[in-house]
């Protein structure tokens, strides 16, 4: 009797729900890939608490949500092939930029997706083909204008508005070209082999390819980040993982640039705003003030990060790398 494989429910279009699928890949976990399409929806709706893709069901039937605790999980009961540096400053970077992705990244993918009128009609009608593959073109292009009003109205869930749209294309941008020169002569983000920022950050920077405007800038700034991306797809280990040192000195910029200067400042102001039930919050970024409501799903980033970072044995080097890059006030102390 063949064995039950893991089942995934996601879309193409969903960075959480490729990021997942790439980390199963990656495990060579015999796993079905479930389209979330409308006549699967009842399927899907049974096993979910929450309305959210990736869903993962192992063979036994337990339901599993929410891309980060799904790979956890996974990697406890998976740990060949392990997607964590020995090194204790890398693996702790890795996590952090894995946040970073999740949380910041989203940003991009999202704005760049819902900003324009060019990739507002792609996006839509993608995401109509996707829930309704056998309709025809009428019904389509009816399903995709419902899809379009309502994520365009949505975009200030991610903090996207004109006000802070420079900043969100600016981090995508430098965060491009920061990745670029750190991919010159190694695979992947932390060597030769996928770590878990990994499958992070190239959920985000995928789906964004994938859209007209994040496709053109991918091209336009990340030669590299392309083979990355594609490398990413069906991901293997080439070779070792490299130590801090050997990769500080092109994945420092990016944690200092992006993490600590971007995305920690706005989540640290999040986390208060979400604590203080405040409607708006308005924070200064790197010299631009950034203003939006509070993403309540979002507020235990800065804990749980705090929270990871206490289960490290070596945290005086761990705190050295993160001074060195501006980034330990957020870390060592509480909102």
């Amino acid at each position: 009797m063949t064995k039950t494989p893991w089942r995934i429910y996601g879309a193409e279009m969903s960075p959480y729900s490729v990021k997942v699928r790439g980390y199963l890949r990656y495990k060579s976990i015999p796993h079905e890939w479930i389209v979330r399409t409308l006549a699967r929806l009842p399927e899907f709706e049974r096993h979910a608490k929450l309305p959210l893709i990736p869903l993962v069901v192992s063979p036994e039937g337990e339901v599993m949500q929410d891309s980060t605790p799904i790979i956890e999980a996974l990697e406890a009961r998976f740990p060949e092939n392990s997607i964590h540096p020995p090194d204790a400053v890398a693996d702790f970077a890795s996590w952090l930029l894995e946040e970073f992705a999740d949380e910041w990244g989203n940003k991009w993918m999202f704005h760049l997706r819902w900003a324009r009128p060019v990739d507002q009609h792609a996006a839509a009608v993608r995401i109509a083909r996707t829930l309704e593959p056998d309709a025809d073109e009428a019904a389509l292009e009816a399903r995709a204008e419902t899809v379009r009003h309502r994520m365009v109205a949505r975009v200030g869930f991610v903090g996207s508005s004109p006000e802070n749209a420079p900043l969100i294309e600016a981090s995508f941008v430098d965060t491009l070209r920061l990745l670029d020169r750190h991919l010159e002569g190694r695979a992947y983000l932390f060597g030769e082999r996928p770590a878990l920022a990994d499958f992070g950050l190239w959920g985000q920077v995928q789906t964004a390819w994938t859209d007209p405007t994040g496709y053109g800038l991918v091209v336009a700034h990340g030669g590299r980040v392309i083979d990355w991306l594609h490398r990413m797809a069906w991901p293997h280990a080439n070779g070792d993982f490299e130590s801090w040192s050997s990769l500080a000195p092109t994945l420092d910029p990016l944690l200092r640039s992006q993490v600590c200067r971007r995305f920690l400042p706005w989540t640290q102001a999040n986390e208060r705003a979400v604590a203080d039930g405040a409607e708006r919050f308005t924070v200064e970024i790197d010299g631009h003030p950034w203003t939006q409501r509070p993403q309540r799903y979002h507020a235990r980033s800065l804990a749980s990060l705090r929270q990871r970072l206490a289960t490290f044995r070596d945290r005086d080097q761990i705190h050295e790398m993160l001074a060195a890059a501006g980034c330990d006030q957020f870390l060592r102390t509480t909102p």
